[in-house]
């Protein structure tokens, strides 16, 4: 990314390549950036800062940004460490920086750092607190849960651009000719998806300014076509379909219910459906998620296991639930050599969440797929269509 955002507003993150796993657990194969601004002005305003992975190349950036000024602030939108990591380093750095937060900002920061004078370094900003550099004011808003609890976003008011922490970013790289739509949804519902009702309500007050570019701590600066990413965060955060068509989900144990799979995507595409199938024993879960959340229709097909269900299927269940899906129907296909029990603990799972309706009848397979198999699981078929 271009290191030049504005005329007066500075591009400082790094470019990760070499991570495998964010947070540990979600697969980057494009790697991650990490994102951090400079607006300069009068009075200097660092935004938030980086993952401990990136700290001598953005130290490097802060340095070749600033020309030899000192910064008079550090903001921090967010304190999980992937950019907060470097906020001790700066304040020793330059012990004459204020910090910027909220109350909950600053009750968090005793818990990752021991910050010399940390109580006359403090400037507390609360919902509309404004902070003045110059030509430029940051007007601060208050977006707990999106996703942490600490989470404020702020609008620079002469060049319209919204820092917007979390919200808006992406998997993968800041370059933004890179596709934006499907490392976004698989961020944004992997990580922030449980907390919808508090996105809606950053929206509401997003719907109030005049935007003209956004800058999210992870991801691409996003400038053109706003309304089209702004309204897929309110159908995400509404919990609402993105678009017509079934995730098939399946998990085997060895190869039968694959089998039974390709003949429920079978009748699905001759039904004309749109169709997207993913074994949860070798997909990445977490692009499985996502595509749960983007299609109105599940047919989830599994093995039974132990008395229960085979533990990929298991794990899938337990996120969707985590991850507060909702508004969708629900097909169920078990299979079994003498006792088939997974359709029975698919339900359980399901159940616990009651936005989610399931389409009778469960299609029971006894080891391997037969003709009347194929008859049964067609009335599935239709009844999800219909």
């Amino acid at each position: 990314m271009e290191k030049d955002i504005t005329d007066f507003i500075k591009y400082a993150g790094v470019y990760d390549t070499t991570l495998d796993l964010f947070e540990s657990q979600y697969k980057v194969p494009n790697g991650m950036a990490y994102n951090s601004y400079v607006i300069l002005d009068d009075k200097i305003a660092i935004m938030d800062t980086v993952d401990k992975r990136a700290s001598e190349e953005w130290l490097k950036n802060i340095e070749e940004i600033l020309d030899g000024r000192k910064p008079d602030y550090v903001v921090v939108l967010h304190m999980e460490p992937d950019h907060s990591y470097n906020l001790k380093v700066l304040c020793d750095k330059y012990p004459d920086m204020k910090i910027v937060g909220n109350d909950k900002t600053f009750s968090f920061i005793p818990n990752f750092f021991n910050i010399d004078d940390l109580d006359n370094r403090k400037v507390v900003v609360t919902e509309g607190s404004k902070l003045e550099l110059g030509n430029h004011t940051l007007n601060f808003i208050m977006a707990p849960m999106v996703h942490w609890p600490e989470v404020m976003v702020a609008y620079e008011e002469s060049e319209k651009v919204l820092f917007s922490a979390d919200a808006f970013g992406r998997f993968g790289s800041n370059n933004p000719e890179d596709p934006w739509l499907d490392e976004a949804r698989r961020f944004y519902i992997n990580i922030v998806a449980k907390y919808g009702p508090q996105v809606q309500m950053l929206l509401k007050k997003a719907a109030n300014l005049d935007i003209k570019m956004i800058c999210s701590l992870h991801g691409p600066v996003l400038k053109d076509n706003l309304s089209e990413y702004i309204e897929k965060y309110n159908t995400w955060s509404s919990y609402m379909p993105e678009e017509k068509g079934t995730l098939l989900a399946y998990a085997s144990i060895h190869g039968n219910t694959n089998i039974v799979a390709e003949e429920a995507k079978d009748v699905l595409e001759k039904s004309g459906e749109k169709v997207v199938a993913m074994d949860l024993t070798r997909c990445d879960m977490s692009e499985a998620i996502a595509n749960a959340f983007r299609f109105d229709k599940i047919v989830l097909a599994a093995a039974s296991y132990n008395m229960g269900v085979f533990p990929p299927m298991e794990m899938f269940l337990r996120l969707i639930k985590a991850k507060n899906i909702q508004n969708k129907k629900i097909a169920l296909i078990e299979n079994g050599s003498w006792a088939p029990s997974a359709g029975r603990v698919m339900k359980e799972i399901i159940g616990e969440s009651p936005s989610l309706e399931i389409v009778e009848p469960l299609v029971t397979i006894r080891t391997t797929l037969k003709e009347n198999d194929k008859i049964e699981i067609t009335k599935l078929i239709k009844n999800l269509l219909n």
